[in-house]
């Protein structure tokens, strides 16, 4: 069971104890801050910003800025390498990959994602930069990223070197895709826990899987979606947040057989959501967290999906993950 929570929010990271049933607001930082994501391990929380990434080693108390080498600065998505202890990635916008191995002190882009953006023209349209990357995955030594709008990026040396997969080595075209590419409006990737080949993606153009590493891509939910999350323990069960357009009737829906076949997986909430849907999911120990694009925070026992909201007190959540100190 879980018992700390890191908050990242538009004005700053929240850190909130369990109390039996309940959530207990700790403390608060970085109140001057439009945050987008945290992340913790062992010793060491990283928040990404707007304006950064900042680094604290005392449980989310104090931090600092960490942006040596970060020279494009709105931060997006991160995530620590699951194999790596101090091997760290940042997604930001304007698109780019910046890595970093001494655990989030200094960072180095990546050049060959700077070139693809610029190449191919990437874009968002609510947005004047170059598109962004917004998320990452990893098994081993290959990685997936997404990026928004321009397709999924992949890495076979443990994220050092990144390209387009041939489902997506084209022209981003948000109007739609061709047969057996991948919409190139991608919001998050997800990888098979047994096979480094097969990858979930959440795009704007619906949910896809692809079983060779990216060569060729089936669409397995046509909807709008930002969020999925694959059961480390039975990869048949698939959780999604669909919507039947930008934050338009937004549910959860969950598969368990791999996407042939869907039902609702939203109970104990009042769905669709007439103006929100799932941006994140964030799997905590037992617990599944799902960051809604309004800024509430649910939580439900992956046994038991049984959804309810926590920490009402706190509003525009980005973010979140488990402190375990």
């Amino acid at each position: 069971m879980i018992d700390e929570l890191l908050l990242a929010t538009r004005n700053g990271l929240t850190t909130c104890h369990r109390e039996g049933d309940e959530w207990q607001e700790t403390g608060r930082s970085l109140q001057d801050k439009h945050l987008t994501c945290v992340i913790h391990r062992e010793d060491v929380a990283l928040a990404g910003a707007t304006d950064g990434i900042y680094r604290s080693e005392d449980a989310g108390r104090t931090w600092r800025e960490c942006c040596e080498g970060l020279t494009a600065k709105h931060v997006r998505w991160m995530l620590y390498h699951p194999d790596v202890r101090d091997l760290v990635f940042a997604g930001t916008e304007p698109a780019g990959i910046y890595v970093s191995h001494d655990g989030g002190q200094t960072w180095r882009a990546r050049p060959e994602v700077e070139k693809l953006r610029d190449e191919r023209q990437w874009s968002m349209p609510y947005s004047p930069a170059a598109g962004c990357v917004r998320g990452f995955a990893f098994l081993g030594t290959r990685g997936y990223a997404a990026v928004e709008v321009g397709g999924v990026l992949r890495a076979d040396d443990s994220g050092e070197t990144w390209r387009l997969v041939e489902g997506s080595n084209r022209n981003p075209e948000v109007e739609g895709s061709p047969e057996q590419s991948i919409h190139p409006d991608v919001h998050s990737v997800s990888i098979h826990p047994w096979s480094r080949d097969v990858a979930f993606a959440a795009t704007g153009g619906g949910f896809y899987r692809t079983t060779d590493g990216g060569k060729v891509w089936s669409l397995i939910y046509d909807c709008y979606c930002r969020a999925a999350w694959v059961n480390p323990e039975d990869p048949q069960n698939i959780i999604l947040g669909p919507a039947d357009g930008v934050d338009r009737d937004g549910r959860i829906e969950a598969t368990n057989d791999g996407g042939q076949t869907w039902v609702s997986a939203s109970e104990g909430l009042d769905v669709p959501w007439t103006h929100g849907m799932v941006e994140r999911f964030i799997q905590a120990r037992e617990d599944l967290l799902a960051v809604l694009s309004n800024g509430q925070l649910l939580q439900t026992p992956i046994a038991g999906w049984e959804w309810k909201r926590i920490v009402q007190g706190v509003s525009d959540i980005t973010g979140v993950c488990e402190l375990v100190i």
